[in-house]
């Protein structure tokens, strides 16, 4: 678990690990330099089994994740937010997942809203410019996701890995700080040929956005120049020549749902301005392009090391696309602020 902060739900997060039906778990808390009482907090359960890896300051959630990956024991490694919950049978369904089909190095949750009913994440989906998203963000929860399946990738938020699969790419990429390191490691797992799997029953209730919030322009700086990285790292040479396309289209319509006041974009500048979304957008492709010279001799190693070929690569990001519509008007905050309609109240 990487934790920066917010104690108060560190302290139920901690509980829901030690409530785990899992018997054999390791639990190892890497404190990214917070400046609340968290490690008093992480003290406070030292004698149940909680271990305390304290780094001097914010190294992000990549960096942190590979220090707590280094320390660990066990041949799989389970993720979890320091602003999650997760039910007791968390891990030990995910542990089941990974084991029931051959290939399988990475395992997904069905991550919730806290106190919703609202689907945070089911999964990752992709757009052909390397803009993810979760399955079913932002989706009451129905039912809908509930078989066990082969997806893309699993969200950093609560999911469990194989170890070899963590030291075969190499670990999380910890140029990204922040965002879209999950699906750039699902990616590069992928192009190893290892599979991932959804597991409905691995469920945790997340709090939104709870240390940035949902429309910072810290945060869509990170996910737009963090998107260009993972492209131009993992994607066949064919699509990443057609990813300024494919980002002009999504761009229109996030320019479109500005402009409408829906979808992420309309609520930034509710807070915000469309000269400010701007001045984000311009200054993480900026950047995104000032680092282009490690990613390319990452990219390197990942064509030199690859066991599938681009076909079956490509296969992969188009059976799990996301629409550049769904992208821009999708509304998570909407579904989360509209409480759920009572069994009786519905037609």
């Amino acid at each position: 678990m990487v934790n920066y902060g917010r104690a108060e739900l560190l302290r139920a997060c901690l509980q829901s690990l030690l409530e785990q039906t899992w018997p054999r778990l390791e639990i190892l808390v890497v404190d990214n330099g917070s400046r609340d009482h968290s490690t008093d907090v992480v003290a406070s359960f030292a004698g149940r089994g909680v271990r305390l890896l304290s780094l001097p300051e914010n190294r992000g959630f990549a960096a942190a994740v590979n220090v707590g990956v280094r320390q660990a024991r066990g041949e799989l490694v389970a993720l979890l937010n320091n602003d999650a919950v997760a039910i007791p049978e968390w891990v030990e369904e995910l542990v089941s997942g990974i084991g029931s089909l051959p290939g399988v190095g990475m395992c997904a949750s069905k991550i919730l809203f806290h106190g919703t009913g609202v689907i945070d994440k089911a999964g990752h989906l992709i757009f052909p410019d390397g803009q993810n998203r979760g399955r079913g963000t932002g989706e009451r929860d129905r039912g809908q996701y509930d078989a066990t399946q082969e997806i893309l990738a699993a969200d950093g938020c609560a999911a469990l890995y194989r170890k070899q699969v963590l030291e075969e790419v190499g670990g999380f990429d910890e140029s990204y700080f922040a965002y879209a390191e999950d699906a750039d490691l699902g990616l590069r797992a992928r192009w190893l040929g290892w599979r991932c799997l959804y597991v409905p029953g691995a469920v945790v209730h997340h709090h939104h956005s709870s240390t940035l919030g949902p429309y910072s322009p810290r945060k869509i700086y990170w996910v737009e120049r963090n998107r260009l990285w993972l492209a131009l790292k993992n994607f066949p040479l064919p699509l990443l020549l057609l990813n300024p396309f494919f980002s002009i289209y999504r761009l229109f319509w996030n320019l479109c749902a500005a402009l409408l006041r829906r979808g992420a974009a309309g609520n930034f500048r509710r807070g915000g301005s469309l000269w400010l979304l701007l001045r984000v957008q311009v200054r993480a492709y900026r950047d995104a392009l000032a680092g282009a010279g490690p990613m390319l001799r990452r990219r390197r190693r990942i064509r030199s090391t690859r066991k599938i070929g681009d076909l079956e690569f490509c296969r992969h990001l188009f059976r799990f696309r996301i629409s550049a519509y769904r992208l821009a008007f999708g509304d998570v905050e909407a579904e989360i602020r509209t409480p759920p309609v009572a069994p009786h109240e519905k037609g």
